[in-house]
């Protein structure tokens, strides 16, 4: 007797043991993931069957995926969304995660936050993740850097999708191909597309903007990805590496005390804030985090690299219209410039057209109190040359007719 009473007590120190690892898995779940389900299925109404449904076919490997878009959904989507489009998304997500080696040393936060979502703001809920893995998958499949990846999305998209850069668009929150179909888009749409596209080949990505800048007003919004564990900014037009943007001086210049200016980063999970739509300011359920401290110490550093090169000189901005009388949105055009003091070449570049953002110009510096010349080709194929002293930081209208 004493020898089964001693092994009873054994199985029942096992069994206890076993009860209490498999309790620890069940409600180990980040932020009480099983109780937002549930929440979740409760908001979802009648589209709970779908929920549900999909929760039930969904893959293995695929349900803590599943899981955590169930559990953050937005409103909107708890009561609107399909299983199937949700499964369909999580299909092509995982199908980039088990591709592309960048995605593959994701950790699972970082995946299921900023690469499985289907959507970034408010927009339009459009089924785009196989067609844009189609689309975008073949021009990086022969490299293993992220950065080189990020590089041939950036530089690819415009041609792919035909969406150029115009406030003529239907509105600012429009979805891929609400984007597509129209050929036109602002600074929202253009950063829904990048970041939709950056997402269907496995790279963590979100978007980030500001309501209303400190130095001058207007509203901005960008792209932001993760490299390594850190995040980078870049745009739909952009420019020669990450970090670097037209944008980077007033983003810098952020009031950190002031919710109106800061820079903020989408999230899909809940974060310590929303993200302002200036469209539409009752909409709180877009997450976003605070990142006004980052780019205030980029736009510092920045500085600090350029006092030495700019020593003693004033910026100078050109903006190269198609004739006089023309307005700053769609008449802008791209036009090869050079500007010299003498006969030293101090700057060249092309300028911005309609495409690129109003506040992005052909900038240079230059010797305080120096006479710049500056030549481009007009229409007609004439050498067209203005001077100007330079006195102080001035902007320059050109006109190519």
């Amino acid at each position: 007797m004493r020898y089964f009473a001693h092994l009873f007590a054994i199985l029942g120190v096992i069994f206890i043991g076993l009860a209490a690892c498999q309790t620890t898995k069940e409600t180990s779940a980040p932020d009480g993931l099983d109780l937002r389900i549930q929440k979740a299925l409760t908001t979802a109404g009648e589209n709970r069957s779908e929920l549900e449904g999909a929760l039930a076919s969904v893959a293995e490997e695929q349900r803590d995926g599943l899981r955590f878009l169930i559990a953050y959904m937005p409103d909107r989507d708890l009561t609107q969304l399909s299983g199937k489009y949700l499964l369909k998304n999580l299909q092509w997500a995982y199908k980039a995660k088990g591709t592309f080696s960048w995605c593959k040393q994701l950790p699972d936060s970082v995946f299921f936050n900023e690469v499985l979502p289907y959507a970034s703001l408010n927009e339009r809920r459009d089924d785009w993740r196989e067609d844009f893995y189609e689309r975008f998958a073949p021009l990086v499949s022969n490299t293993e850097d992220i950065r080189e990846a990020i590089k041939i999305i950036n530089h690819a998209i415009m041609e792919e999708v035909k969406v150029k850069y115009s406030t003529a668009r239907p509105k600012p929150d429009q979805s891929p191909y609400e984007s597509m179909d129209c050929g036109l888009a602002s600074c929202t749409g253009l950063s829904v597309l990048l970041t939709d596209a950056f997402r269907a080949v496995g790279i963590p990505s979100r978007i980030a903007g500001t309501p209303n800048w400190t130095t001058k007003e207007g509203n901005h919004n960008w792209n932001e990805v993760m490299v390594d564990g850190q995040w980078y900014f870049t745009e739909y037009y952009p420019s020669e590496g990450l970090d670097q943007g037209w944008f980077l001086a007033d983003a810098g210049q952020a009031d950190p005390t002031s919710k109106a200016h800061w820079i903020y980063a989408s999230s899909f999970k809940p974060a310590q804030a929303y993200f302002p739509l200036v469209w539409d300011e009752k909409i709180h359920y877009v997450h976003a985090e605070n990142v006004t401290e980052r780019y205030i110490h980029l736009y510092q550093q920045a500085q600090k690299h350029q006092q030495v090169e700019e020593a003693g000189k004033v910026q100078l901005q050109l903006v190269m219209f198609k004739r006089q009388g023309c307005s700053m949105g769609d008449d802008r055009v791209a036009v090869p410039v050079k500007v010299y003091a003498g006969k030293e070449l101090i700057f060249e570049g092309k300028t911005a057209d309609a495409q690129k953002d109003m506040n992005d110009y052909l900038t240079g510096f230059v010797a305080e109190g120096a006479t710049v010349a500056i030549q481009y080709t007009d229409a007609q194929g004439k050498l067209r040359q203005v001077q100007q002293v330079m006195n102080e930081n001035q902007t320059l209208r050109l006109y190519y007719q």
